[in-house]
Formats: C-alpha cells, sequence, structure tokens
C-alpha cells in the first residue's frame, strides 16, 4: 500500500511538473550573423524569463559580437540606430535607454551571458521583438517575442 502511494505521488508531481510552464531559453548565435531561433513564446503563468544567449562562432567580439535585446517591435530599430555611437563597452545599447526591456552584454567566440526579466512587463496586446544591437546586425538577426 505505501509503495502504491509513493508511486502515485512520484507521477503527480512528474507530471505537474511536464505541465510548468518553461520560463527559459537558450539561443545560439553564429559568426554568420543567426539567431539560433527567430521566435520566442513566453507563458503567462511565468514570472521571470530567462534567455541564456551563447556563441557558437570563432570571432572576437570586437569582430562578429553579439547581443540580445528586448523591446516592443517599434522601437527596434530606433534602440539600434540610437546605439550605434554608445559604443561595444556599452554593448551598443544608448546608456539608460527607457525602449529597452531586457537585454545581455556583447559576447564573442565561446562566451555566454544571460537576462532574466520581469514577465510583467509584457502585455499581451503589444507586439514585442529581440534583435542584436551590433552595428548592422539587426538586418539578419531578429525575431519575435509573444506572450502567450
Amino acid at each position: 500500500m505505501f509503495a502504491k502511494l509513493v508511486a502515485v505521488s512520484l507521477l503527480t508531481l512528474a507530471s505537474s511538473q511536464l505541465m510548468a510552464a518553461e520560463c527559459k531559453t537558450t539561443i545560439d548565435s553564429t559568426d554568420q550573423m543567426t539567431f539560433s531561433t527567430k521566435a520566442i513564446e513566453i507563458d503567462k503563468s511565468c514570472k521571470t524569463f530567462t534567455v541564456e544567449l551563447t556563441h557558437s562562432g570563432t570571432s572576437q567580439k570586437s569582430v562578429m559580437g553579439h547581443n540580445w535585446v528586448l523591446s516592443k517591435e517599434a522601437d527596434m530599430q530606433p534602440i539600434a540606430t540610437d546605439g550605434l555611437t554608445a559604443g561595444i563597452d556599452k554593448n551598443y545599447l544608448k546608456e539608460g535607454d527607457e525602449r529597452v526591456i531586457a537585454h545581455t552584454k556583447i559576447i564573442g567566440a565561446g562566451e555566454k551571458d544571460s537576462v532574466t526579466f520581469d514577465v510583467s512587463k509584457l502585455n499581451a496586446a503589444e507586439k514585442y521583438g529581440f534583435f542584436c544591437s551590433f552595428p548592422g546586425h539587426i538586418s539578419m538577426m531578429k525575431g519575435t517575442v509573444t506572450l502567450k
């Protein structure tokens, strides 16, 4: 009887963990100016969401560095344009830019960085996107973020 109770308890625990939302993702960036995904879906049940950015290329960050920046879709290009003068030391992001919801630092070959942000900052009715703010990269390195 006890063994049966333990087995049922373990099955219940396992199934509840399977049904829990995945509140993190890993995205790889490459020397070919690509992200490994073009879309991220965030479950509304997540209180926070974590993005881990990796760089599987061989180039240094000064040559082919990448970061991950989250903003409203309409703000993506203006943020990237305004960040050009900020330089690599500031991750090509204008200091204190309130349009930026979350971002990682610029990384190079073999490096990784992560950012965790409060999901309550997102509104299901709004369109969000992510991009790399390294000069010129936004044209190829971008995607959508959806709250579901």
